[in-house]
Order: structure tokens, then sequence, then C-alpha cells
């Protein structure tokens, strides 16, 4: 009922103003006879009262202190009051120096106009104060509360223990906050308690708290995980705020808190890299970026734009996707810098035009069919799209003396067991076999890492939509196992990677600890609310073609040497015979123009 209550109209809060201004007057003259006893007459002070009624009226209207919703006053509320009040009393002490109002001056005291200006302020801020509290007290207590706790007792948790007191529609009263700090544990903020997490787990069982909000930028992922672990044990629901780029007008709403997700809980520690390094090689550099539509070459085109290069060329056979990444650096302000190339990487009539009309001085090589029982399926393609075409991507830099080309990998290259792996890993060798000839210019790297969180196809967003709809989540075998990466933090290493080298290394990424696939299924189950093997169920379909239990990111008889940055190693490969690929290379091309069979190339690329 409380929420359907219509908005005060303004004339009844301009109305309500002008009353406690003259009751402002008027009590600070009953104040100064009580303290003075001196009389004063009836007369002196309707002057005065009427002089304050219509020079407030004036002032709040030009003001506009009567059109702030009352419910909701804040700051700028108060703001608008003070300056208005501080108005009217320079324009009463103006007229009474003046002896507009009292000829004569006799029985006048400026302290008056103190007592008025403080009465003023007050009670107009006051009976502000008091609906707010009033409609949000009956609000509050009208609908189904739920109890929340906040973790994170600085200005993030603050700010959001605000969002939530000043929504209607919210439905939360936050019980108290939680903090590893010690100086602030044992605290309060706004009459509510700081805990450590260990005091909120001893008594979680005897309180009401049905939800935990996480407000906090600075909370490691390891610990963040354990206190998740902690609340989905409990059947307590976690979310988060957004973060602080997100927010609009430097505050956000409640309906951005959001659900925490599997992404936040395998996210590491923020990776460092050499940004004046890169600026200074990619600045005013022309780049090609191969594959620029994808998961990982759209990010890689974002991280580029950052270091100013003089033209990027985005070439993706995938159109839609790639109109929509022109869109977006569009709205970006990098319209002019960029150049949409639709092409396939295998087509060399448009491969060899984008190399002559653009000159490129890197090349960022992306493009590859990644999709395992895909490529089991198609072998041709495999070896057509990824090691013929980058074959073709390779030599037209050698033969347009382009300065560096960074190869994007995989670490099922690493001793491949299926068709994709097996052709990624020819493509390496290949580009390690130019890069070993001592009359080549052009320095290929080659970058190697796992899973990426959110990319296409990635397993996350298939287990999503399961749980979304109501589906079994499909696990191949429980005990397989995956390392996982960020987008972002992928594409900087790719980036970092490919300034470094000098050319001819595999760059492998630290790709943290390796995450048990089943646990995380069972672990995004819970976090949408639901108990596994109860609401969802979860079922193993069998290891597919090709794939393995583990990946590796070594393979037999490669090390690893440091770099300067730790999130970066090196791997010491077996070198192959340069004339033995050039002739393993014309005999797949030879194939292809034959149009083989599958299963003659599944064998030549187990040969290799």
């Amino acid at each position: 009922m409380i929420s359907k209550l219509r908005i005060t109209p303004r004339w009844i809060i301009f109305s309500l103003d002008l009353l406690f201004s003259v009751l402002g007057i008027t009590i600070a003259h009953l104040v100064r006879q009580s303290i003075t006893h001196a009389s004063y007459e009836n007369s002196f002070l309707l002057r005065e009262v009427i002089f304050v009624l219509f020079s407030n009226a004036c002032i709040f209207y030009l003001l506009q202190v009567h059109t702030g919703i009352v419910r909701y006053s804040g700051t700028q509320d108060t703001i608008r009051i003070v300056i208005a009040i501080l108005f009217s009393m320079l324009m009463l002490l103006i007229v009474k120096e003046a002896g507009l109002l009292h000829p004569m001056r006799r029985d006048y005291s400026r302290g008056i106009i103190a007592v008025y200006g403080s009465f003023a302020v007050l009670s107009l801020l006051a009976y502000r104060f008091i609906v707010k509290y009033v409609f949000n007290y009956l609000n509050r207590n009208q609908q189904l509360k739920r109890y929340v706790a906040i973790l994170g007792a600085g200005m993030s948790g603050v700010t959001t223990k605000k969002v939530l007191d000043n929504d209607p529609n919210s439905r939360v009263e936050v019980e108290f906050f939680i903090d590893d700090d010690s100086n602030k544990i044992g605290k309060q903020i706004e009459r509510k308690s700081i805990l450590s997490f260990e005091k909120f787990a001893s008594r979680v069982k005897k309180s009401n708290i049905s939800e935990l909000i996480i407000a906090s930028y600075s909370i490691s992922a390891k610990r963040k995980n354990e206190i998740v672990d902690f609340c989905l044990s409990n059947k307590i629901k976690v979310t988060s705020i957004p973060p602080y780029h997100k927010w609009i007008d430097g505050s956000f709403d409640y309906k951005q808190v959001k659900g925490i997700q599997i992404e936040d809980l395998l996210e590491r520690a923020p990776i460092r890299i050499d940004n004046a390094r890169i600026h200074e090689e990619i600045r005013d550099k022309k780049i090609l970026v191969t594959g620029a539509a994808g998961s990982i070459g759209s990010e890689i085109v974002r991280q580029l734009v950052r270091f100013q290069p003089s033209m990027l060329v985005l070439c993706d056979q995938a159109e839609t996707p790639l109109h929509s990444l022109d869109l977006e650096l569009h709205e970006m302000g990098m319209k002019e810098h960029t150049s949409l190339y639709l092409a396939d990487i295998t087509n060399e009539k448009r491969m060899r035009e984008v190399f002559e009309k653009f000159q490129p001085d890197f090349v960022f090589h992306a493009a590859a069919y990644k999709h395992v029982p895909m490529m089991e399926l198609c072998p041709s393609e495999a070896i057509h799209n990824n090691v013929l075409g980058t074959q073709l991507l390779a030599d037209l830099s050698v033969e347009y003396g382009v300065e560096r080309f960074v190869m994007v990998s995989t670490d099922k290259a690493v001793n491949p067991t299926n068709v994709m792996g097996a052709s990624k890993r020819l493509a390496e060798i290949y580009v390690q076999t130019l890069s070993a000839n001592p009359a080549c210019t052009t320095r290929f790297i080659t970058t190697r890492f796992g899973n990426v969180l959110g990319s296409n196809g990635s397993v996350i967003l298939r287990f999503k939509q399961q749980i979304e709809t109501g589906e079994a989540v499909t696990i191949t075998h429980p005990e397989i196992q995956r390392y996982f990466m960020t987008i972002p933090e992928a594409s900087q290493l790719v980036l970092e990677a490919g300034i470094m080298g000098e050319g001819g290394e595999i760059f492998v990424f630290d790709m943290g600890e390796p995450v048990l696939i089943d646990a995380m299924a069972r672990k995004m189950i819970r976090l949408y609310g639901y108990e596994p093997d109860r609401d969802i169920e979860i079922k193993y379909t069998g290891l597919r073609p090709g794939e393995k239990m583990f990946e590796e990111l070594l393979s037999d008889g490669e090390n690893l040497l440091p770099t300067h940055n730790p999130s970066i190693l090196i791997a010491r490969v077996r070198t192959a015979d340069p004339e033995m690929i050039q002739y393993a290379y014309q005999d797949l091309k030879q194939m292809i123009m034959d149009k083989k069979d599958e299963h003659s190339f599944i064998q030549k690329l187990k040969k290799l």
C-alpha cells in the first residue's frame, strides 16, 4: 500500500518550507525575549515574518528547493537547503542593517538571524528525513525481508549498504559487515557491526542471513573461493557488486548486484605486463590480425588499440562478428585507424592482396579451427586451415618483410592425441623452421596456452546453457582436468610475448593449477541455487575421440626457461629438419588437391 502512495505535490513541500521558515524567525525572537526579557512590538515581528515569507518564497523557487522527492532526500537536497537559508539570512541582515524593517533599529540583535538560520536549516532537513525514514520503515516492514551480510567494510561496502537502504524494492536488510582487516573488526558502520569471517562462520547457523554480497575488489581468488564454498554449503546465496567502471554517475543500482559467476572464481592475480615496451613497439605500426572476430582475436584487437598503431587490419571470414567488432571500434573512435578484410586465410589471392595493399609490420595470427570433435570429423579442413593457412601467411610475411609474426597456438599441440592439436603442432614446427633460416628477417614467435574462459565453444558456456534450461550437465569423464585463463589476460600475454620474442621461441603461459571439470560443474550448479544430482543431473558421456584426460604444457623432451615476466616461460622444443618439413607440406597440399579421403589425412598426421 505504502509503495502505491503518490509523490507529495510540490506546492505542499513549498508551503511547508515557508511555514518552517516563518516559524524559525518567530522562535528566534521568542528565544531572545526569554534571554534578555526585552519587550518587542508585534508590528516589528510581523514585518520580519512578512519579509521572510516573501524573500524565502523567491529564494526557494529560484533554487528549486521544493522539487526534490522527499523520501529520496540526499546530499544535494541538503546543500540546496543550506544555500537557500544562507541567502535568506543575508537578505534579512541587509535590510535590518539598512533600517528598512525597523527605522529605530531598537531591540535588534544579529543573534536573532543566527538562531533563525539554524532553526530553519534543521527543521527543513528534519522533516524531510523523518518522512524518508518513516516511508522506508513502513515500506520494508510490509514486505518480506531478506537479511544479508556485506563482505568488505570499505567505501564499496558502505555504498552498497546505502544503495540497499534507499531502494524500496530491494526488500533487503543489512545485518552486518564482514572484513579481514583486524583494524576494522569489532567496530561499527551505521550501527552495523563489522565481524571477521571466522566469527560470521561460527554464528551463521543461528543467523537468518540468506545472502552474502561481495563488495570488495581486493579479495584474492583463493579467499573468494573459500568464502563461496562455505556459503554454498550453508545454502547462502553469493552475489557481487559491479566494478567501478560500470557504476553510473559514481554509483550503482541494486539491479546491478549480480550472482557470482564461475569465471570470478577461476580468476588469478592480475598479470603485470610491460606496457611501456609494448607501446614503444606497437605505436605507429601497421598490424594485421587474422581471426580478428574470434574470442582471442577480437580481444587482441582491443588491447592493440590502446597502443596507438597507425593501422589495424582485421581479417576474418566470419562476416557478422567482424561487422560487430567494426561497430565497437567505431564507438571507441578508432574507425579511421582500422580496416576490415573479409577473407579466408587459405585463399592465396586474397592473402597476397592484403599484404600488398597494407604492407603490415606485425602479424598476429589467431585464425584457426579449434573444436576438437569437429576436426576429428574433418581432418582435411584442419590441415587446410590450421596447417596450410599458417604456411601461406608465414611465407607471405617473409616475402613482404614483416617484422614480427606472432602465432596463437594451444596446449593441445603438446603430445597431440587429436587432429586439432596435431595440426597446430605442425603449424608451430613450420614457423620455427622459417625462423631458423639465417636469411629470414621476420621474427616468428609462437604463444601456447590452454582453455580460455568465455571463449566461443567454452565448456563453461555449454554448462550455463544446460543449467539455465534445466538439462542434465554433460561431462565426458569424472576425472578430466583442464587449465583455464581469462580472455583479457591471455591476450595481454600474447602481446607481451610477441614483443619480447627474438624469433623461434615457443612461449608457454603460466596457467595456474588445473581445474577438475566435475568440481567446476557442481559449483556452477550451486551458484545457480540448485543442488547437483538432485535438481540438476550430471551425466558422464565418455571421452570423445582424441580427447585427453589431462592437458600438458610441454611435450616429451621439452623443458622451460624463465623470462622477466613470471607468467611467461620459454619452451625449449625439439627442432625439425626444414627440408623434411617442406616436403611434408608439399605432400599435404597435393593431398588436398587430390581430395584424398579423411583417413589418409589422419595417417599422414600421425606419421609427421
